[in-house]
């Protein structure tokens, strides 16, 4: 069995050997266990499941909260031959239902990325269940728990779906938990018994520093330019990304921004140009990073102060990977502290505002009592606020918290590709090529360009084809329409408009799927939460890495040495050894006048300091 995932790990991914716990973890679930497994940011969550999934026999099923993190990994398997799909919020129900009975009925499919709320949907029940399961991964794991800082009540379905596939075992992954949430996931998930595989929190080539600033733009720039190298700089809202870049780049640094109000095709070239080192600096939300590995980061930057303690961790985790110095510099002011507060208010609008957006919503999309599961709609934040007569960041927050609680999702950036899939079959098109010349080379220039078209909804670039053909877009596009209405295909087009998908039928607000005491529960969890950044960021007596460390459950951990923390620590040790010094060797001549002792004195101290001390001295009567 060894032999068999190491060789699988080298024809796949190219590696001759697994990192530190991996093939612990492989194996465990290669021998039917159900497992925990607690990496940190960069760990390589991602082969501990893909690799055992390409070893079983069977389909893998990966649940995951993460869209955009889905779409990366599909594509990525791919790119290794490896046949994967992924169901979200926004396709068609025809591209579902066919990727669904690809997975049930074709036996290619290796792995099926799918969001938590599909798992309460009977569609996907019953095809599931035809299924040949081989493993589930639950990624982002820490959704499961009540006290884990992103709880999702959709994944509570994950136990109830396991029913069906009792000898099925479960891998469930997260970089970050404490240790009330370790114990929650195994309770959630029926584990049979504790078994948890969990790698140190601790990153010794890590420097966390916390610094009180008020300027702290001038202080961002003395970082940068102090350190080599590429780096994150982290702010909390899309629009300071932009002017915080251009800011930088007015500073003689190459700097972008990034976040998730960007089309994809942008964000991938900032991206990119970024990982190349064609870009320095990239400044982002905290849409940016998520199933990134670039190794060589040498700093990052928090402008702002993150919501917990797990995101600051997995942030600045991403500097450093290749295990070389690097440094995570939190910069904060008073106003910080107070936005943090504000935010946290905000975050959890009255349970009545909540169910008012709810109903409000479902009258705007009219979508009556009963209907409108996984129905998608374009979504306006503005213009909708402005018809159901509520402030936009109210009716955001309330969407939030639906979103969280699994009643609707919402995709800030549309659907990113279009797909075709060919109605016609292959003997049939000569028929029609007779009947409609004219659609002849724009069907086989479509042939040609997509393998797979007849049995699957395929990606398609428009442009790819236009380039082709020596035609425009809009040509292409048209061409796509007609043949989908006339059936011979079907065409889902792109759009860059954000979407909302309510993932559960209309139901009459006052039995929306939570209580008062749910409520009541999730704000106290957060506000437990949100002490323990404040904590953290305004404490000056305790190693900022032995903070983090006992957080996440590591109680015996000792001081770094190297955070500003400790840094102060040694420098009042100096400074009190120094002090005790010079008060020797004062009190060693204290019966000369004081322009004696200074004269003798400073021939081995700074002058300055002898002066001080022995005023001091003087003060209180000790000479």
């Amino acid at each position: 069995m060894q032999d068999l995932v190491r060789s699988i790990l080298q024809k796949y991914w190219g590696y001759d050997q697994f990192r530190p716990l991996q093939e612990d973890i492989v194996l465990s679930v290669m021998n039917g266990n159900d497992t925990l497994a607690l990496l940190p940011t960069g760990g390589g969550k991602s082969i501990c499941f893909q690799v055992p999934g390409m070893a079983k026999d069977g389909i893998c099923i990966v649940i995951s909260p993460l869209i955009a993190l889905m779409k990366d990994q599909v594509e990525n398997l791919k790119k290794r031959g490896i046949n994967a799909g992924a169901i979200f919020s926004g396709q068609s129900q025809h591209e579902i239902e066919s990727m669904l009975s690809n997975c049930a009925f074709g036996d290619t499919v290796k792995f099926l990325y799918v969001s938590p709320e599909r798992l309460k949907t009977e569609l996907f029940v019953n095809y599931l269940q035809r299924m040949k399961v081989s493993m589930f991964a639950i990624d982002e794991a820490h959704c499961i728990s009540q006290w884990g800082y992103d709880f999702r009540p959709p994944y509570l379905e994950i136990a109830e779906i396991r029913k069906f596939f009792p000898n099925v075992p479960v891998l469930a992954l997260t970089a970050t938990a404490t240790p009330e949430v370790v114990k929650d996931i195994q309770v959630r998930l029926n584990f049979p018994r504790e078994n948890v595989f969990q790698k140190s929190f601790k990153r010794d080539n890590l420097t966390y520093m916390v610094v009180k600033e008020e300027n702290k733009m001038g202080r961002m720039m003395r970082v940068i330019n102090h350190y080599q190298g590429t780096g994150i700089v982290y702010v909390r809202n899309r629009r300071k990304t932009k002017e915080i870049a251009e800011y930088i780049a007015a500073h003689g640094v190459s700097a972008d921004f990034y976040n998730a109000g960007l089309d994809s095709a942008t964000r991938d070239a900032k991206q990119n140009d970024w990982m190349t080192g064609k870009t320095r600096v990239i400044v982002s939300t905290n849409a940016f990073g998520m199933g990134i590995d670039k190794p060589d980061v040498r700093w990052v930057i928090h402008l702002d102060i993150p919501d917990t303690i797990e995101a600051y961790f997995q942030e600045a985790g991403r500097g450093g990977r290749d295990l070389l110095p690097s440094n995570a510099v939190l910069l904060y002011d008073d106003g910080d502290i107070k936005d943090l507060k504000e935010s946290f208010i905000q975050s959890f609008p009255p349970i009545d505002v909540i169910k008012n957006v709810y109903r409000e919503l479902c009258n705007y999309y009219q979508i009556a009592l009963g209907e409108g599961e996984y129905k998608t709609f374009e979504f306006h934040l503005e213009a909708i606020a402005k018809k159901i007569k509520i402030k936009a960041l109210e009716l955001y927050a309330a969407l939030t918290f639906l979103e969280k609680i699994g009643i609707l999702m919402i995709a800030q950036d549309g659907k990113k590709s279009s797909v075709v899939q060919m109605n016609m079959q292959s003997k049939d098109l000569d028929d029609f090529y007779r009947l409609k010349p004219e659609f002849e080379e724009p069907i086989k220039l479509l042939l040609r360009s997509y393998g797979g078209i007849f049995t699957n909804y395929i990606k398609i670039k428009e442009e790819d084809l236009a380039k082709r053909s020596n035609t425009d877009v809009k040509q292409i596009m048209k061409q796509l329409h007609d043949l989908s209405k006339m059936g011979v295909l079907k065409y889902v087009p792109r759009t860059k408009t954000p979407q909302i998908t309510f993932t559960s039928p209309r139901v009459d607000e006052s039995y929306l799927f939570f209580s008062e005491e749910i409520y009541k529960n999730r704000k106290s969890v957060a506000e437990k939460r949100l002490e323990g950044v404040l904590h953290f960021v305004e404490s000056t007596d305790k190693c900022r890495s032995e903070m983090l460390l006992s957080y996440f459950g590591e109680k015996k951990s000792s001081p770094c040495g190297t955070c500003d923390v400790c840094l102060k620590w040694h420098n009042d040790a100096i400074r009190k050894k120094e002090y005790e010094t010079i008060v020797a060797e004062i009190l060693k001549h204290k019966t000369l006048p004081p322009k004696e002792i200074v004269k003798i004195v400073s021939s081995h101290f700074p002058e300055k300091k002898v002066i001080e001390i022995l005023r001091m001295l003087i003060d209180y009567k000790k000479i």
